[in-house]
């Protein structure tokens, strides 16, 4: 089918803006004690994201469990996060597994209302480039909606497959999830002028100043899924130059955050969602194969947490 003529550009346009105004959501998924899905609390915690100002919002990817998601939980996830929304800014709905069940999540979600889909690396084989790029193109003439691609894990793209996949009608961008400058630079210099980058690192602000030297200055933020006015103060300051504010966050939250969601595997994701709780937001444990965080790295989670939240003049 192709992407619908005009949209992707109509995204892209939007998506540039608001990656130069704040950083990208990428919500957490509401679970009640029981592991049933929480619309309420996913559409209320959705709310308070959209409050904060991001630049886009990204449901059902690898921050929302998007792999522990049937399809008609998929769907309430975008439709509840498209209709928070209310069009204010862009909605790119995460997709993923083999093309096959991609295409099946890219429907439900061009009926959801998403504006672009976000393609997560496909499930556990690896590939050579030739079929990273049937990937894509498979993807991409099943849906009407723009893709952004996610290098990360078994996917990593040449500069040669990033130019053929550019050239696919509706692809309109790349998440980079490596965090390999020199394979970035080459991918930016290979692309068309048009074509979105941005950080996808699993705490993006970390690299984000290296990241900016190679022309990828955009990126998404789990901090910002918990504290925004953390995220939002290191934004600021990154985009006003001030190099003391942003070495004092990363010095005194950022790099401890990173060490303590080191301690254990999944804890990119459930760590993140233990802060919303300590923080009262209705989001709720996280699903097998994730395990919540144990008792002593929570307390550990909370002091620096509040210290966190110190640093910007906030508190829980």
């Amino acid at each position: 089918m192709g992407a619908v003529a005009g949209r992707p550009e109509q995204v892209v346009r939007r998506l540039r803006d608001g990656m130069a105004h704040g950083v990208l959501s990428f919500p957490l998924t509401s679970f009640r004690a029981d592991g049933s899905l929480d619309e309420d609390g996913f559409r209320a915690y959705v709310a308070g994201q959209l409050a904060a100002g991001p630049g886009a919002l990204f449901p059902a990817c690898g921050t929302g469990e998007f792999f522990s998601l049937d399809e008609e939980e998929y769907r309430q996830v975008v439709t509840a996060a498209v209709e928070e929304a209310g069009g204010r800014v862009p909605v790119v709905a995460g997709v993923g597994y083999g093309w096959a069940q991609a295409v099946r999540f890219a429907r439900v979600a061009e009926e959801a209302g998403a504006d672009a889909l976000l393609v997560l690396p496909h499930y556990l084989v690896a590939a050579p480039q030739d079929g990273l790029v049937a990937q894509v193109e498979a993807i991409a003439g099943r849906t009407e909606l723009p893709l952004v691609v996610y290098q990360r894990g078994q996917v990593a793209y040449t500069a040669g497959s990033l130019a053929r996949i550019a050239r696919i009608p509706g692809v309109i961008g790349l998440k980079d999830g490596h965090s390999d400058l020199d394979r970035l630079q080459r991918l930016t210099l290979a692309a068309p002028d048009g074509f979105l980058f941005f950080n996808g690192a699993a705490t993006a602000e970390i690299q984000a100043r290296a990241y900016a030297t190679v022309g990828v200055p955009a990126y998404s933020s789990a901090v910002h899924a918990f504290a925004p006015e953390i995220a939002d103060a290191f934004f600021a300051a990154l985009q006003d130059g001030d190099q003391g504010t942003v070495d004092k966050l990363l010095r005194d939250f950022y790099v401890p955050f990173v060490e303590l969601r080191d301690r254990a595997p999944g804890y990119a994701v459930s760590l993140v969602k233990a802060a919303a709780r300590l923080r009262g937001l209705p989001v709720g444990p996280v699903r097998a194969p994730l395990t919540d965080p144990s008792a002593a790295d929570l307390a550990d989670l909370g002091a620096l947490l509040d210290a966190g939240l110190g640093l910007v003049g906030a508190s829980r």
